[in-house]
């Protein structure tokens, strides 16, 4: 008979993965070893293995908690928010889920490219299903870019400005997440319709 599941079992879980993604932000994904994350959750290797088999497993499930939480958190901001305010709502809940797992959103950056290519795809299933909700959200502003060539690489800036924030945002210091996601907002709302006149007038110059 298979043991069962203590009532916290998902508690300790998440609480492993998080120290976890410290740790692997902190030393790389090969520096880190299956001692230390034992050691840092103050947990014996043996009890960390009731949990997960080896390293390799606690990644794949940080990053796939991590980017199912970002999908569920924006599909609901992208649903509640009317369409001239959607890109906002999308900024602002990308940068919300950041606010406690900049870890994790590292180990996303440094270490999916680790896992074999069949997990790889899975989880970059789920980060494509992040850029279409913020593309969908962008070609429905700006309508001189729309569905067209110009969306994606719009697209991929407004990421870009969000994704990187954690390497110079200080909460408390300078602007608030929900002023960084206006700003970020205005920049490529504003700056995309502009952006295009220009690129297609140099094509045809």
């Amino acid at each position: 008979m298979a043991r069962p599941r203590a009532q916290d079992y998902e508690v300790k879980r998440s609480a492993i993965l998080h120290r976890a993604a410290e740790l692997f932000a902190r030393f790389g994904y090969a520096g880190t070893s299956i001692n230390m994350i034992a050691e840092a959750c103050g947990v014996s290797k043996a009890l960390l293995y009731h949990y997960y088999p080896d390293k390799a497993t606690v990644l794949v499930d940080i990053l796939s908690s991590h980017l199912r939480q970002l999908v569920e958190t924006v599909e609901r901001a992208a649903a509640a928010a009317p369409p001239d305010e959607r890109v906002y709502a999308i900024a602002l809940a990308l940068l919300d889920c950041y606010r406690a797992a900049d870890a994790e959103h590292q180990v996303q950056i440094a270490a999916l490219k680790l896992l074999p290519v069949v997990q790889q795809e899975e989880l970059r299933a789920i980060e494509r299903r992040l850029v279409t909700l913020m593309a969908d959200a962008i070609a429905a502003s700006v309508p001189e870019i729309g569905h067209g060539p110009l969306l994606k690489p719009v697209t991929m800036s407004a990421f870009g400005m969000l994704n990187w924030h954690y390497l110079w945002f200080r909460e408390g210091r300078g602007l608030s997440r929900a002023q960084y996601a206006r700003l970020v907002t205005h920049m490529i709302l504003s700056g995309a319709a502009p952006a295009a006149a220009a690129i297609q007038a140099d094509q045809i110059t």
